[in-house]
């Protein structure tokens, strides 16, 4: 591939994987550990990530179970989900952490569906506007240095078969997520 090409490709990957990232934190029903991964525990006066602190087990389907490394910790992580946004009450033997998933109701899926749908507009949006930035750049390569015309026209199509092939990988992803969230 291009040189040229290679940092936009690099961009529209990135932002790809930050939508996968952000589908992970969608709890479809079923208990999910990376629901957990945007939540940091006050650890020693440091805000860490909680796979850090504690081991993270999917016991049941419907169930968490976080295990401090350190017993003093369970306070601090029960109060890191209930500050998060979450939407789930931990409950603690002074050992462990339980989190109960409940059964999703038909009309939550679907808007859970909705929000799958709206992050992934927002990764196509980004894509194209990672084409826009490729396609200014080439154009300013065309009218500053030796490049022809022809050049310009082929990295312009080539950036477009990459945003097309994203735009299908942004879809699919949506789909796949979409369908998990509606499986009762």
């Amino acid at each position: 591939m291009d040189e040229r090409l290679q940092k936009y490709d690099n961009k529209m990957q990135k932002s790809f994987e930050n939508l996968l990232e952000e589908f992970g934190s969608i709890r479809a029903g079923r208990a999910n550990p990376h629901v957990l991964d945007k939540i940091k525990v006050d650890y020693y006066g440091t805000p860490t990530g909680l796979q850090q602190v504690a081991n993270i087990s999917v016991p049941e389907p419907r169930m968490l179970l976080i295990q401090p490394w350190e017993a003093k910790m369970v306070r601090e992580i029960e109060k890191a989900i209930l500050t998060s946004d979450l939407g789930i009450n931990p409950t603690n033997d002074g050992k462990v952490i339980r989190l109960s998933f409940p059964e999703l109701t038909e009309e939550r899926r679907k808007e859970l569906a909705k929000e799958v749908k709206k992050k992934g507009e927002a990764a196509k949006v980004a894509v194209r506007n990672i084409r826009r930035d490729a396609n200014d750049s080439f154009k300013k390569l065309g009218k500053n240095s030796d490049v022809s015309e022809d050049e310009v026209k082929e990295l312009e199509d080539q950036v477009q078969k990459l945003t097309d092939q994203y735009i299908k990988k942004v879809d699919k992803a949506v789909e796949e997520k979409s369908k998990e969230i509606l499986t009762v």
